[in-house]
């Protein structure tokens, strides 16, 4: 299993204290450390769609420019900005066994992670 996050993040902080307290093993991709690849970005907007991983609750998006916000209208839009401002990705994310999951839901951790 991988988790994408970053270790400053409250939600990613619950989703690692659970997966440890499981005892289910994960690798951990900081987006600040590492970034996250454009081949990546895409591989979950195909999967997902972008609107499902692009955060506009945080803060990040909340500070943008409105003309950066109004100037997202095609997933390429989207995933430009991502992959500058990847704190605006939904975290943690989750990859296992080509399950796919953004955010800490402890009910569809149980189901599908376990």
């Amino acid at each position: 299993m991988k988790v994408y996050g970053i270790t400053n993040c409250n939600t990613v902080k619950k989703a690692l204290d659970w997966l440890k307290a499981n005892n289910v093993e994960y690798e951990f991709h900081d987006f600040k450390k590492l970034g996250v690849s454009d081949e990546k970005l895409n591989e979950w907007d195909k999967k997902a769609g972008y609107e499902k991983f692009l955060n506009k609750q945080g803060l990040t998006w909340k500070q943008l420019d409105p003309r950066v916000k109004e100037s997202i209208k095609t997933s390429n839009d989207a995933l430009k900005l991502l992959q500058q401002k990847t704190s605006m990705i939904k975290r943690p994310v989750i990859e296992k066994d080509g399950f796919l999951f953004f955010g800490f839901d402890e009910e569809t951790y149980n189901k599908l992670i376990k």
